[in-house]
């Protein structure tokens, strides 16, 4: 611009001095300098079409053995995402907007095959950007092996496995309890106890499964390590229908404490033979079975028996008081047990997705690692191996009232120990 603008100064110059030579005046018209080139911007590329909805794929167990813990992780995640699209969605970078979540559910029927090909099913037909899991452990390990190689983000509670953990994945992480804390915190809790109340005689009824062997293992190790003594450790068959033999010899080893992980149904029909044989333990300690609402249907043989289920609704950590009053809207009482954890992994998934800021997966595995959150199950981090830093909950049913008695920091009530027989309930 400059040359030219040389040019044409040169150009003016010799028409005048011609002019003058002829002895006539010219007057040019005043000019104005040559205006600078205005700065221009690029234009700002416009963010790519969204998506209609964030897919996220749940597999859950609606009916066989698991149903009845299946049906509070449902309720979990249903409630999340409608607190989730109640805001308007997740604030998605990438797009520049929000995208409300879509849950996509899939019932495996209790069956780690079926989970296996429903998680297919939402990789190929439905493209999700990340898993949810169901309830029990079995349906996890298996869950966990297609998450891994489908490169799929998989949240999974309600489930306590360790050793699935210690295999590498890189897709798993679980905001839930492990066996190693609630073997610990199952003797921290007698440790608690007055010294000269103290039961001592420690039976194990194990289940034969992978978690069965897991668990009886840590129970045993810690017991021994704090001067307990194993009096009776039973095996059993998952589904098996008469726990007689097994009840009795727990029974005439004057066993103290009965530890178990029985399934929903397997802990029913042993607790109701134990009714029969009017064999009241002073304290048991039942993981999963009694978390589903159904045990109440025990009456008063169902009662004093412990669980832990990873949380209680009167936990004090935000949010939860706006998830008791959704749950009561739902189902006319406070979150049952389970709702909580659920609730949580979509709390953590959606602020994943929002701080990866795309639905890409392995950007949203990358945030999920690096979670750093308070949900309603109390603040929660990942160790490498997925396992998640959340609090160990245990509770018991008092006179058909699911009381928080561990930590004593939330306590609802104390523990009522020795329960009292059949007779006096």
């Amino acid at each position: 611009m400059r040359v030219k603008t040389l040019v044409l100064g040169s150009m003016v110059l010799g028409l005048v001095l011609a002019g003058c030579a002829g002895g006539a005046t010219t007057e040019l018209p005043a000019t104005s300098p040559p205006a600078e080139a205005a700065a221009t911007e690029a234009p700002t590329e416009a963010p790519p079409p969204a998506p209609e909805t964030i897919k996220v794929g749940a597999v859950i167990p609606l009916t066989g053995a698991f149903a009845g813990g299946g049906a509070q992780v449902q309720r979990g995640y249903q409630l999340a995402v409608e607190a989730v699209n109640a805001e308007g969605g997740i604030y998605v970078e990438e797009y520049d907007t929000q995208i409300p979540l879509e849950l996509i559910e899939l019932d495996d029927a209790s069956d780690p095959n079926t989970t296996v090909s429903n998680l297919e099913t939402l990789n190929s037909e439905h493209e999700v950007v990340a898993y949810l899991g169901g309830f029990g452990s079995s349906l996890h390990a298996a869950a966990a092996a297609v998450a891994e190689a489908n490169q799929v983000p998989y949240l999974g509670v309600a489930f306590a496995l360790y050793s699935v953990h210690q295999q590498g994945n890189q897709y798993l992480f679980s905001p839930f309890p492990k066996s190693p804390g609630l073997a610990s915190a199952t003797f921290d809790l007698l440790d608690s106890l007055p010294e000269d109340q103290r039961p001592s005689r420690i039976a194990i009824l194990q289940e034969s499964t992978d978690w069965g062997v897991e668990m009886a293992t840590l129970w045993t190790d810690e017991a021994e390590a704090r001067g307990y003594e194993i009096v009776a450790h039973e095996v059993y068959t998952p589904g098996s229908t008469d726990f007689t033999d097994s009840i009795l010899t727990v029974q005439a080893a004057d066993a103290q404490v009965l530890l178990a992980l029985p399934t929903p149904p397997d802990g029913t029909t042993i607790y109701r033979q134990m009714g029969e044989l009017g064999y009241a333990p002073p304290l048991a300690l039942l993981i999963r079975a009694p978390d589903a609402p159904t045990w109440r249907d025990l009456g008063t043989v169902g009662d004093y028996v412990l669980l832990s289920p990873g949380w209680h609704n009167a936990m004090d950590f935000p949010g939860v008081d706006e998830l008791n009053a959704a749950h009561a809207e739902m189902m006319d009482r406070p979150a049952d047990p389970i709702v909580g954890p659920a609730y949580a992994a979509v709390q953590i998934l959606a602020d994943a997705i929002e701080r990866a800021g795309t639905l890409d997966r392995e950007a949203i595995r990358e945030a999920i690692a690096a979670t750093d959150l308070d949900t309603v199950v109390g603040p929660v981090t990942f160790n490498p191996d997925g396992t998640g830093n959340v609090q160990v909950a245990i509770l018991q049913y008092q006179e058909g009232v699911v009381q928080l008695i561990w930590p004593k920091d939330f306590a609802t009530a104390d523990l009522v120990f020795p329960a009292p027989p059949y007779s006096e309930r």
